[in-house]
């Protein structure tokens, strides 16, 4: 497989990738924000690149990947970078509260929880989402733009705002007002400190992850060595269904089939044990189950830390011979 050069910018992207494009862009219903194809292409572009930056992809992996983004979430990001009022209104019906409970959450885990406090630091991420600051060429550099859709929208503004709310008491130590912003930061530097994906976002980001990690190594453990085998040639080893195919000697829709089958296995195990809990063992505590909101987070700091790219594997399955959502 070779790099891909035509995710350097947008006219060739769309050259080679128009067609798909097209068809994401109906599937998550842009015309509602009036949302262009361009615009949205260059959202799916972005997000490719940064996916396959330094990798090596083929077409039909990048056509996988993109086809397994969280479309509407991202196709709404794209709009309110692009200062679409309605789509605008609509974020904030839609995730006002969600943000202020988070928030709420944040800040009782640091003993300084008040509603006051809560919504200040749920609101303070709106002017860098909306992108109040301007860039050399004068355009609005909005946090948008650094949401890729690989996660849900709602799952990267929690870890927006705990990176917001870490970095704020880092700084001070003491409670500060989120009305001033710290000398230099940016929603640039921002967001280029969340692509490093740092463990300290949530307090419980590690435990979730020690979780997730047991569940795995366990439901990985059930599946047959030929599961295994064809897991890893698609996931560690990069190679195509053709490939898989021809080394197992059945043709690339068996393959393609038999992925979808184990990730949707894996995943419903995984959920089965984070939902259980488990007892005490070996001098370990005993743990409660998870919650359904709590095992959508332990999958999402899971599949972001994976040095493995198991996100495609063990996210909500899809029609089969696509990847699912990471």
């Amino acid at each position: 497989m070779t790099l891909d050069p035509s995710l350097a910018s947008l006219k060739p992207f769309l050259a080679k990738y128009g067609r798909l494009a097209g068809a994401l862009h109906a599937e998550a219903m842009c015309a509602r924000w009036d949302l262009t194809l361009e615009a949205f292409g260059e959202g799916l572009r972005r997000s490719a690149q940064k996916r396959f930056a330094g990798a090596q992809s083929d077409p039909s992996s990048v056509e996988a990947y993109l086809k397994s983004l969280h479309l509407e979430d991202l196709a709404l990001a794209c709009a309110c970078t692009a200062g679409n009022e309605k789509a605008w209104e609509s974020f904030i019906a839609h995730f006002r509260q969600d943000l202020r409970v988070a928030a709420s959450a944040m800040l009782r885990g640091s003993g300084r929880a008040d509603d006051a406090r809560a919504e200040e630091l749920a609101d303070s991420l709106y002017a860098e989402l909306y992108g109040v600051r301007q860039g050399e060429d004068g355009r609005r550099k909005s946090l948008f733009e650094y949401f890729h859709g690989r996660s849900k929208l709602g799952t990267w503004l929690r870890a927006v705002l705990a990176q917001k709310q870490v970095d704020q008491f880092r700084t001070t130590g003491k409670n500060v007002s989120f009305d001033a912003e710290e000398d230099g930061e940016s929603p640039r530097v921002l967001a280029g400190r969340l692509e490093t994906l740092p463990t300290n976002l949530d307090p419980d980001r590690a435990r979730y992850v020690r979780r997730f990690d047991r569940a795995l190594a366990d439901a990985l453990a059930s599946l047959t060595p030929r599961e295994r085998i064809i897991l890893a040639c698609y996931y560690a080893d990069e190679l195509t269904l053709a490939e898989i195919g021809r080394m197992v000697h059945e043709h690339e829709s068996t393959i393609s089939r038999q992925l979808e089958r184990t990730r949707r296995a894996l995943r419903e195990s995984v959920s089965q044990a984070l939902q259980r809990g488990s007892p005490g063992v070996d001098g370990r505590a005993a743990e409660a189950g998870l919650d359904a909101a709590q095992i959508e987070m332990a999958f999402e700091y899971a599949l972001e830390d994976s040095p493995l790219d198991l996100s495609k594997a063990l996210s909500a399955p899809g029609p089969a011979g696509e990847l699912p959502k990471p």
